[in-house]
């Protein structure tokens, strides 16, 4: 093996010597000298500049001449050069080469004042000057974020970018240490670094994405710093007192206005403490200030005036602070004159100022909605479905979430869905009147799931589907899972078809909304007490309507006691007075009938009896 690398070594350095030696001989050979190997392409652009340059030699050798560059863009890269401090690195054919004697770039550039020419005034180079230094000023930034705050280089470049007004300010504060004698003879590089380590701006950096803060909103916050970085510290330090947490400490920020860096923290802590007293708990401190931060940014006075606004309609501190927990904005956001309009617009639904106060403080969103865009287009819509100007007090007052919600994307589609049902459009009005949280409900999750579950389960008829939505509302705003699916099955355990469950819930909608536990012991009643047969129930299904304790009790024992027998329909929808009458009416003809003073045979009571007679005024039983 060693002779075997001996041999290898020898061969080798033969090669390597006989390689030089042709080398040597092909320099000799050649005007121009070649120090390295090139490939076709750069050897062909080598010599065509070594050509160029031994034509113009006379030119070159001349040192006060100086052709200027023909583009704008080879002067603005010619002023750039000459103002750069660092050597750039040159390449073979570069037009302003450098030698090594060469002690700085300059040497072997045009002065500025030749480059400019005599048409260029003195103002134009020194905004070019400028914009040059800043492009240098923005590059030590970058340079700073990567060495020191081992940022990598896209997020270095990516905060840097939105340091606008932040290197204008390095750049004159370096600018401003030449003045001093430790500085008079250093470069601007060694200045700017200078300024940057003294202001902290890299662990300022660190510490804010640290706490989740995009680079955008870093260049925003240090902008608005205008230099001052330390407060930026203290700001925050001071949000986090008061309970403002993550996200929510940039948008406090960016959203406060420029001088929240300016406010001493005595002023902040007095509006805090002032809102405090007036029932804002200091645990919802943070949510109101991080929703609504340009309550930072407004002076007390102002501050006293908002909540005297409101407090003056009636509220007490308890519905104040719940009104500005629920919705921040309605403090700092909005001016006096748009929320008095708001609130003489409301007034014209026939509410006092109490109402109003009341109404803000249940649902404060009222006061972000916007009268033309929002308003006057639903008022106008209710118009068209027959609903009268009390009726859209009862609207507003019971839902007034309704007045905030859209109505191309999320009433007028409910509405058209009730009309296609056949519904009529004064029916739907007084719908919506008699149950406003229709409209709330979705109409793909909530409203077609029932009908079609009364149309598939429930076994009413499409006839009749109009007829059970319009007589009972509220049955779309139930749940099938844990409502309607349990009170189908219970009836249809008791016998009931589903055809006829169909034709009960047509005539009686609500009977789907009782509680199965309420129908239980008022059915075990009808069958075991008083003995009547399923089909009673089938026919007259209110009587679940009815308190078992105060109307079927009391009304069957006066019948037991007195020997008489109605229909459930004539016994109980009626009043106790009807009541009585029919009793002693149906008495009084069976003693006459027992006395044989009656020949013909006695025609019944309930037969006599008409419906129009009977009146359905009791509230049922929930």
């Amino acid at each position: 093996m060693l002779l075997h690398c001996n041999a290898s070594c020898t061969s080798t350095f033969s090669l390597v010597s006989s390689s030089l030696r042709r080398h040597d001989q092909s320099e000799d050979s050649q005007d121009t000298v070649i120090r390295r190997r090139h490939n076709a392409r750069s050897l062909s652009l080598f010599t065509r500049h070594n050509r160029d340059l031994k034509q113009n030699k006379n030119l070159n050798e001349s040192p006060e001449t100086f052709v200027p560059p023909r583009h704008d863009d080879d002067r603005s890269k010619l002023l750039e050069l000459s103002l750069v401090t660092r050597r750039t690195p040159q390449f073979p054919g570069s037009i302003y080469a450098q030698s090594a004697a060469d002690p700085d770039i300059a040497s072997s550039l045009p002065s500025l004042r030749k480059f400019l020419g005599e048409g260029e005034s003195e103002r134009e180079m020194i905004a070019k000057a400028v914009e040059i230094r800043r492009k240098v000023t923005k590059e030590i930034i970058r340079e700073s974020l990567v060495r020191k705050g081992r940022f990598g280089i896209t997020y270095a470049t990516n905060v840097t970018d939105r340091l606008g007004e932040f290197v204008d300010h390095v750049m004159i504060e370096a600018a401003a240490l030449k003045r001093l004698p430790e500085y008079s003879e250093t470069r601007f590089n060694i200045r700017a670094r200078t300024v940057i380590e003294d202001s902290n701006f890299v662990p300022l950096v660190r510490w804010l994405k640290y706490h989740e803060f995009s680079y955008n909103r870093i260049g925003k916050i240090i902008c608005m710093s205008k230099g001052n970085l330390d407060s930026i510290r203290i700001m925050i330090e001071w949000l986090k007192t008061i309970h403002v947490k993550g996200e929510f400490i940039g948008v406090a920020f960016l959203r406060s206005g420029d001088n929240i860096l300016q406010r001493s923290r005595e002023e902040l802590d007095e509006i805090v403490e002032y809102l405090e007293s007036n029932g804002v708990k200091r645990d919802w401190m943070g949510y109101v200030v991080g929703r609504c931060p340009e309550l930072l940014s407004v002076s007390m006075d102002e501050i006293k005036s908002r909540v005297d606004f409101f407090l003056k309609m009636g509220m007490n501190q308890n519905d104040f602070g719940t009104m500005v927990f629920d919705y921040p904005k309605i403090l700092g956001f909005f001016s006096f004159e748009e929320m008095e309009k708001k609130i003489s617009y409301l007034k014209e639904f026939g509410l006092s100022t109490e109402d109003v106060g009341r109404l803000l403080a249940f649902k404060p969103h009222l006061m972000g909605c916007s009268i033309e865009e929002r308003w006057k287009p639903l008022v106008k819509y209710f118009y068209y479905l027959g609903i009268s100007k009390e009726g859209m007090k009862r609207i507003l007052v019971v839902k007034p979430i309704l007045y905030c919600i859209d109505l191309e994307k999320t009433i007028a589609p409910k509405v058209r869905f009730l009309q296609e049902m056949g519904i009529p459009n004064e029916a739907i009005g007084n719908m919506l009147v008699k149950f406003p949280s229709l409209l709330t409900n979705s109409l793909y999750k909530k409203i077609r799931p029932v009908v079609i579950f009364l149309l598939t389960r429930a076994g009413v008829s499409q006839k009749n589907i109009g007829k059970v939505i319009a007589m009972d509302p509220a049955l779309l705003g139930c749940s099938i899972g844990t409502k309607l699916e349990p009170n189908m099955r219970y009836y249809v355990s008791l016998g009931i078809r589903i055809h006829q469950l169909g034709e009960m819930i047509a005539d009686f909608p609500m009977l789907l909304r009782y509680n199965v536990d309420i129908l239980r012991p008022k059915y075990s009643y009808l069958r075991r007490t008083m003995i009547r047969p399923l089909q009673d129930l089938i026919e007259f299904p209110r009587f679940f309507s009815y308190s078992l304790e105060r109307r079927i009790i009391p009304r069957h024992t006066i019948m037991v006691e007195n020997r008489v027998n109605f229909k459930l329909r004539f016994m109980l929808a009626c009043t106790d007075e009807e009541f009585e009458r029919r009793v002693k009416d149906k008495v009084e003809r069976r003693e006459r009938f027992e006395a044989g003073l009656d020949s013909d045979d006695s025609q019944l009571l309930d037969e006599t009896i008409s419906d129009e007679e009977i009146a359905f005024s009791d509230s049922p039983d929930e």
